[in-house]
């Protein structure tokens, strides 16, 4: 069951030490779209994540959009928030994790996950060893799969908190 807890849980990705994770050594974020940044019937960023984008460029980090969207949905975020894409991610296979730190040259210890789901994002990211950041959900409103996904995620967050390991709300860094 550890495998499902995060590293880090916060409300959103405004609420994340971002200086916390520098001084931990963190250089890249993978970020997670549908639900982590917006929720998936909006088309485009809002201001607010692109001055929050600038910012985290602007502090060093390199920031990659990781989402098992497709490239279609991708590429208005890619486009607008100028950031590099990882369309159809296959999350929570290790491959495509494996392959962007291959491809940018980070170490397991440098890069960090964040995203809303506990079997795509935190399994994927902690099963290669990353620093996995989960955030709630921006939307109740989810796309057909990711609804079968939350049902299952009910019955592991109740198995963790019956367990005392971990509980929805009580966030952390």
């Amino acid at each position: 069951m550890e495998i499902f807890i995060p590293d880090i849980y916060q409300k959103s990705i405004y609420t994340i030490d971002y200086q916390k994770l520098q001084s931990r050594g963190i250089k890249c974020l993978l970020f997670d779209l549908d639900n982590t940044l917006v929720p998936a019937s909006i088309k485009v960023p809002n201001k607010k994540i692109k001055e929050l984008f600038i910012e985290l460029k602007e502090k060093g980090f390199t920031v990659i959009l990781f989402s098992n969207s497709p490239k279609k949905r991708l590429k208005p975020f890619k486009e607008e928030l100028e950031v590099d894409a990882l369309a159809s991610a296959m999350k929570p296979f290790s491959r495509n994790y494996l392959k962007i730190m291959r491809e940018y040259k980070f170490t397991v210890s440098e890069v960090a996950m964040i995203g809303d789901q506990l079997l795509t994002d935190i399994l994927g990211g902690n099963r290669v060893g990353i620093t996995t950041i989960l955030i709630n959900p921006v939307s109740k409103q989810d796309m057909v799969f990711t609804k079968i996904n939350r049902r299952l995620e009910d019955f592991i967050l109740k198995r963790l908190r019956d367990k005392d390991l971990f509980t929805k709300g009580k966030y952390y860094d």
